[in-house]
C-alpha cells in the first residue's frame, strides 16, 4: 500500500477505528499490538510487538502474552467489515478448544481467530525456531475450525474477511 493500513480512511473513519468499534461489542479487552507510537491516538493500551521480526505470529503471540483474558479475538487492523456476530459464533465454539479459527475453502482466517493462553509456549516455540506461519503450532494444540457453512449463515458473503492489501482493492471497495 506505501502506507499504513490501518489508517486508510473507509467511509469517513480509519480502517482501525471500525476494527475497534466491532472488537468493543463482544470483548472485555480491546489494545493493540503495534511499535509504532501514534496508535495511542486510539486511547487504548498499546502493547510493543515483543517479535517484531516474528510477522503476523509475533503480533499475535504479544496480544495474548499481554491479554488480561484466557480467550484472546485477535484481528488484523485492515478487515473493514467486521461483524460482531462472526466473533460471537467463534466464542460459542471456544469451549474445549485452544484456538478458534474460521475457515473457508483451504484457506485458514489465522488474523480473524479466537487463541487462548494455552497457544502462547507454542507459539514462541514457533517462533524461536524460524517457522513463522500462524498455523505452524496448529499442530499442538486443540484448534477448532469454523467451517464456511457455518461462516456463511452469519456472513454470507464472508465480507468479514476482506483485508485491504493493495490500492486496487481499496478502490474496489470504494465504489
Amino acid at each position: 500500500m506505501g502506507r499504513d493500513k490501518a489508517w486508510i480512511p473507509f467511509e469517513g473513519r480509519p480502517i482501525i477505528a471500525r476494527v475497534i468499534d466491532v472488537l468493543r461489542e463482544v470483548a472485555d479487552e480491546v489494545f493493540i499490538v503495534a511499535n509504532d507510537e501514534r496508535y495511542a491516538e486510539l486511547g487504548l493500551r498499546v502493547v510493543p510487538d515483543r517479535f517484531p521480526d516474528g510477522g503476523a505470529l509475533g503480533g499475535i503471540a504479544t496480544g495474548v502474552s499481554s491479554a488480561q483474558h484466557e480467550r484472546v479475538l485477535v484481528s488484523a487492523c485492515d478487515m473493514p467489515f467486521l461483524r460482531a456476530d462472526l466473533w460471537r459464533l467463534l466464542l460459542e465454539r471456544a469451549d474445549g478448544a485452544d484456538a478458534v479459527v474460521p475457515r473457508s475453502g483451504d484457506e485458514y482466517e489465522t488474523l480473524h481467530a479466537l487463541y487462548t493462553k494455552a497457544c502462547l509456549p507454542f507459539m514462541e516455540r514457533a517462533l524461536s525456531s524460524g517457522r513463522m506461519r500462524v498455523i505452524s503450532f496448529f499442530g499442538d494444540v486443540r484448534v477448532a475450525e469454523v467451517g464456511e457453512a457455518d461462516l456463511r449463515a452469519v456472513d454470507p458473503e464472508l465480507r468479514a474477511f476482506t483485508n485491504v492489501n493493495t490500492p486496487e482493492e481499496l478502490a474496489q471497495l470504494l465504489r
